[in-house]
Order: structure tokens, then sequence, then C-alpha cells
């Protein structure tokens, strides 16, 4: 029974950390090249509207996604099984999470309090564009280990092929 929840839960963190991953990416890819094309006026017109959109749907996610690699994390501890992949996803996501508070908290508040000057918003914007590539980036990281992990758990495909259990192939 305890295999099938760690299993559970190790293939659930990998679902949300994908999920997380390519809603980063998505962000990066589409709002921050749209909020770059627009004026500073309505950037900051459009940000007041869906800031609380934006971090209704990340902050979830991300939390999500960490806690839930914390536990695949855990759980395959208790159960014996090789954790270096789900220390690595579990690290990453929980990298993931701290960059907001080391750029994204402060960079998201001169965004909703209109502090950035008009001037300096195009700078601002490549600079959070910047970090948000690098949060993409760890974040596919963070879901490549847990692909990897998931991939090496004792019930996963490798160890149910007969061809690849030692090499030999089962009689």
């Amino acid at each position: 029974m305890r295999d099938g929840f760690t299993n559970g839960i190790s293939l659930l963190a990998l679902l949300v950390l994908g999920l997380s991953a390519g809603a980063m990416l998505a962000e990066a890819a589409t709002l921050v090249p749209y909020w770059q094309r627009i004026s500073a006026d309505a950037f900051f017109d459009w940000y007041a509207a869906h800031a609380d959109l934006l971090v209704g749907f990340y902050s979830p996610l991300q939390i999500s996604s960490a806690v839930l690699a914390v536990a695949a994390l855990a759980l395959n501890a208790i159960g014996r099984r090789p954790l270096p992949f789900w220390g690595l996803s579990a690290a990453l996501s929980l990298v993931v999470l701290g960059l907001f508070f080391v750029y994204f908290r402060d960079a998201n508040a001169g965004f909703s309090s209109r502090s950035i000057a008009a001037q300096d918003l195009p700078a601002a914007l490549q600079t959070w564009g910047a970090w948000q590539w690098a949060r993409v980036a760890v974040g596919t990281a963070a879901f490549a280990a847990a692909a990897a992990a998931v991939m090496r758990t004792p019930e996963g495909p490798r160890e149910r092929d007969p061809v690849r259990r030692g090499g030999e192939r089962a009689a």
C-alpha cells in the first residue's frame, strides 16, 4: 500500500512540476514580450488588473510543486529507494520558490505600485525577463530530475524490462 501511495505522490509531483515549468515558460515566452511591446502606462494598467490573477495562479502551482517534490523525496527515503534525483528535484523546486523572495517579490511590488519610472520600465522588464528565464531553467531541471527519479524507481519501466534486469534476459 505504501509503495502505491509513494508512487502516486511521485507521479503527482512529476505532473505538477511539469505544469509549473510549462507555465513559467509560457509567462517568459508570451507575457514578457507582450509587456515589452506596450507602453509603460498600458503595462502598469495591465499589471494592476492582472497581478492578483498571476499570484493566484503561480503561487499555488509553485508551492505545491515544491511540497510534492519534498514529499516524494521523503516517501522514497522511507521506502529506501534511490534518492539522488528526488533530492535534486526537491532542491531545485525550492530554488524556484526562493527566487521569488530573492528577486520577484520586490520587482512585482514595483510594478504594482508603479514606483518604476516610465523610462526605466524597459530595463526593468528586461531584467525581470532574464530572471524569469533563469526560473524556467531551474523549474525545467526540477521536472527533468523528477522524471529521471520516476524512471529509476524499482517499479519503474527499467526494472520491469527483463532485458535490462542485470544485463541478462530473464528466462
